[in-house]
């Protein structure tokens, strides 16, 4: 357990972590390509390593070089080799959802676990569209969720319709493979795509590796097959979602906060938080070293949709609890999915430091007051803890539970976090 104590800051400047959805894609593309592949600004964290390890098991060689945020991937070319074991992939759905369809590429059976909690969450609709393909692919337990069997082989393509109502994940699996299928994939959408800004990433990704990819909106997508992906040097930028923190900690304690190395032209969805927070009364100043949010006024709620930025719904809670009315967030009935339940478990959390929360079927309302200290369950949730810190930035007596468990996507978020003056 961390307690947190409450510190008067006025202006401080911090580097977060490499985007952590742009390293799993960069890694699986390049563990795809055929030669040898440089990341550099690479996040370093237990879901990435999953990912890497689970490519290594497919045959990439994959040096880390966690010092200077960097891998050098020695691809397969598409060549996946047959798995000597079950691949582990614990609670990482972003792993677990983006490697079973290319697991799909490879040779024989595959078969992917995870965590009690990963076997909780839904992968039904990506099964049935690998299985509309052809693909042998099902859930061991026949409840949709991992552990799941993938069998491998030369996947011809087709024609697929895919529900993306509960994660844009289903769709970016797709995509990721499609270049390596014989015919390539015609995908229609036919519910969702939520977190659609997710979906924006791994279109940038594949062309970035030289992959041919049409799109009509995000509801059609054509991708030729016979296509490769071509190895070089690739730049992560920062995470925008771990940037939120830092922005929410200057909102809640009316100071100054500069978030090193992010730019306007981010393609990530997450990047809109800083709009959300102008809404609620901060400024906002663009530099060519990064993005700040200066707080010192009085936070106002706001009604706002965070169907493309639903991993900064804790963080916007908690700012929230320190607002004047209440702030309604709506279109996230998919954090029901995640790590944990986050709808629930952020009211819970809040109802502890004496905020009152109301979650409906795809939203959640905050109504601000005078946060009080409490004891902060994490459910082992690294958005949860995170989260939760800020309150104890304003409020004495937070503590947060296995404050480990940040490890997941930030290990070394209590020091940058400590960092703060």
């Amino acid at each position: 357990m961390l307690e947190i104590k409450p510190k008067n800051l006025t202006r401080s400047a911090v580097r977060v972590p490499g985007s952590k959805s742009f390293t799993h894609r960069v890694l699986i593309a390049a563990a795809l390509a055929a030669g040898q592949s440089h990341i550099e600004g690479a996040l370093f964290s237990r879901d990435t390593e999953l990912t890497a390890a689970a490519l290594s098991q497919f045959g990439a060689e994959i040096k880390a070089d966690a010092e200077n945020f960097s891998f050098n991937v020695k691809g397969t070319g598409g060549s996946l080799r047959p798995a000597a074991a079950d691949i582990f992939l614990e609670n990482s759905g972003t792993s677990m959802r983006l490697l079973a369809a290319i697991a799909a590429l490879g040779q024989g059976d595959y078969i992917l676990d995870g965590s009690p909690r990963m076997r909780q969450r839904p992968m039904a609709e990506l099964l049935a569209a690998l299985s509309q393909l052809g693909i042998p692919a099902r859930s061991l337990a026949d409840n949709g969720c991992p552990p799941i069997k993938i069998g491998g082989g030369a996947v011809t393509g087709g024609a697929v319709k895919i529900d993306c109502g509960i994660s844009s994940q289903y769709l970016s699996g797709l995509l990721l493979m499609a270049p390596l299928t014989r015919d390539g994939l015609e995908i229609e959408v036919v519910k969702g795509p939520v977190s659609r800004p997710y979906i924006d990433l791994t279109l940038r990704v594949m062309r970035s590796f030289g992959v041919a990819v049409e799109s009509c909106g995000y509801t059609h997508f054509t991708v030729a097959g016979g296509q490769r992906y071509q190895p070089g040097n690739y730049m992560v930028e920062p995470d925008c979602s771990q940037a939120g923190y830092f922005w929410a900690a200057a909102a809640i304690s009316g100071s100054a906060i500069k978030v090193l190395g992010v730019n306007q032209d981010s393609a990530q969805g997450d990047l809109g938080f800083i709009r959300v927070l102008e809404k609620m009364g901060c400024q906002l100043e663009f530099a060519a070293d990064g993005i700040q949010i200066s707080g010192g006024g009085k936070l106002t709620a706001v009604d706002v949709d965070m169907g493309d930025m639903p991993d900064l719904v804790p963080t916007l809670a908690v700012v929230a609890a320190f607002a004047a009315g209440t702030t309604r967030m709506s279109n996230v009935a998919h954090l029901r999915a995640k790590e944990s339940d986050r709808l629930a478990a952020v009211a819970a959390e809040l109802a502890k430091i004496g905020i009152k929360a109301e979650c409906g079927p795809d939203s959640i309302a905050v109504t601000g007051g005078r946060p009080v200290g409490a004891q902060i369950k994490t459910y082992d949730d690294h958005r949860i803890a995170m989260s939760f810190a800020l309150v104890g930035l304003k409020t004495a007596g937070i503590i947060i539970e296995d404050e480990a468990c940040v490890a997941k996507s930030f290990p070394n978020f209590w020091s940058v976090f400590n960092s703060l003056s």
